[in-house]
């Protein structure tokens, strides 16, 4: 399995009131290689947060995130990183944003060959030499994507990355990435808001809730693409996701110990010790 959430926990804790924050509890999850995995859910439920764990930018609390069967305690160029926002330095042309993910790379040449090889597949080779305050918003996330393929890694996370995109552009990008995947043959983990973007794109859709975060369902998609939204399988699936992020809605407004106190124990490990 490429893949592996463990009983993961996170908490948050605030030094101030001593309290912690409960944003992930008891999630066990597998991806394998080649998924278009896409997590949906309500603001709050953890999405980004287990994307965080999974690139190394944060750790668990308690439970275990493995990547190859080896956990994972730091970030590694094995898992790119594409996020809300394009992230691009504004003072680097658009080939100099992509070629400072090649560090390891020998020779300027090559690092810019293989910089242009990544723009050019996701159509930006004529805006190399531009800065970043001359592109669009969407074309910003494509040079983000080239940037994050361009590391050749096993798995690429991708954190909302369309989500402030008009919706044509929104729809031409998530087609491209489609594209990119079929291609490519990367696993992709994909955290939207959207249900209709986890329909088109995912192999498989999974439903997190909040408070704490945890994984409710999930739903295998094996229809081939391009997919018709408005075929009755589709729409059976929308209907099912739509009612259990209702479900988790309601779910939400019930108590529910969110918050801890040093010392308390998450999934059997004790946190602000």
């Amino acid at each position: 399995m490429l893949i592996e959430l463990r009983g993961v926990s996170k908490v948050f804790t605030n030094p101030r009131t001593g309290k912690g924050l409960v944003a992930l509890n008891d999630v066990t999850l597998e991806v394998g290689e080649g998924e278009f995995l896409c997590l949906i859910g309500p603001s709050g439920c953890g999405k980004s947060t287990a994307l965080n764990l999974l690139a190394g930018f944060e750790a668990s609390t308690g439970g275990d995130v493995l990547f190859q069967g080896k956990r994972v305690t730091a970030p590694s160029p094995k898992r790119g990183v594409v996020f809300q926002e394009s992230s691009l330095f504004p003072w680097m042309t658009v080939l100099q944003n992509v070629t400072f993910s090649l560090q390891g790379e020998d020779g300027r040449e090559g690092k810019e060959a293989k910089a242009m090889e990544y723009l050019r597949m996701v159509g930006l080779a004529d805006f190399a030499r531009s800065r970043p305050s001359e592109l669009s918003g969407g074309m910003k996330q494509r040079v983000a994507i080239a940037r994050a393929l361009a590391m050749d890694p096993d798995v690429l996370l991708m954190d909302e990355p369309f989500g402030s995109l008009d919706e044509q552009t929104r729809r031409k990008l998530d087609n491209e990435v489609l594209s990119l995947w079929k291609r490519e043959g990367k696993t992709i983990i994909f955290v939207t808001h959207s249900i209709d973007e986890a329909l088109i794109l995912g192999t498989r859709v999974v439903l997190m809730c909040a408070s704490p975060g945890r994984i409710s369902r999930e739903w295998k998609v094996d229809m081939p693409w391009p997919r018709d939204p408005s075929s009755p399988r589709m729409v059976r699936l929308k209907e099912e996701m739509i009612r259990g992020l209702q479900t988790c809605s309601c779910a939400a407004t019930a108590p529910r110990p969110s918050f801890i106190s040093i010392g308390n124990e998450v999934n059997g490990t004790e946190v602000g010790k």
